[in-house]
């Protein structure tokens, strides 16, 4: 009888233990979920507010414009399409960085990134660009954007070859906690991305406003 209880007793015990390890599994599976950055529409909102009234002074585009908050991790959707009219984000993809002294096409900085204007830093140039001509990229749907840098920070991006185009490499949804693939500088965007995005910029008069913050 006695060996009979211990039997029961350790039986109940095992299950008491795989019971705590399944909720305490379910917890660290919420946790990262819960984990899991989010963008903060309310700054976004505020960069739009600036980018409008740039944008009337400067004689853009005030339909919309492209902002790319590079304070957000290169596996989640940072790159948006600003509707002036409906003061919301109406397309969002991931867009790639620069990778500057790390491997070309890996993710070493996809939470980190820095930003240049040199040539040769293989890195991004943080501040507004307007979008320019549109021309044959080897890269992607070979469709690539001229970027003509309008501030200290990166007025040397024609010069740097600084161009919005996509990449092959580059995924059509979220990836977190993986990281997108990092060029030499180039704001890189999925294949499908692009095909919206130079939709868009086919169908406009004005010049397009793209700023880079972080």
């Amino acid at each position: 009888m006695k060996l009979l209880i211990n039997i029961i007793i350790s039986i109940l015990f095992l299950n008491c233990n795989q019971a705590n390890e399944n909720i305490s599994r379910t917890i660290l599976e919420s946790n990262k979920t819960d984990l899991k950055p989010q963008k903060d529409h309310k700054r976004i909102a505020k960069k739009a507010q600036e980018a409008f009234l740039f944008c009337e002074n400067q004689k853009m585009n005030t339909d919309f414009c492209i902002l790319i908050d590079m304070s957000i991790h290169s596996g989640l959707n940072r790159f948006y399409i600003w509707d002036f009219n409906k003061k919301q984000i109406t397309n969002e993809y991931l867009v790639g960085h620069g990778c500057g002294l790390n491997s070309w096409s890996k993710t070493d900085s996809k939470d980190s990134p820095k930003f240049s204007n040199e040539d040769g830093s293989h890195l991004s140039s943080l501040g507004k660009y307007k979008i320019g001509e549109r021309g044959y990229s080897q890269w992607g749907i070979h469709v690539k954007y001229l970027l003509h840098g309008l501030e200290d920070t990166n007025n040397n991006a024609l010069k740097r070859i600084i161009v919005l185009h996509s990449w092959s490499e580059m995924s059509n949804s979220e990836v977190y906690p993986e990281g997108s693939p990092e060029g030499w500088g180039c704001p890189t965007v999925s294949n499908e991305a692009m095909k919206i995005i130079d939709e868009k910029l086919k169908n406009t008069n004005k010049p397009v406003l793209l700023w880079i913050f972080n």
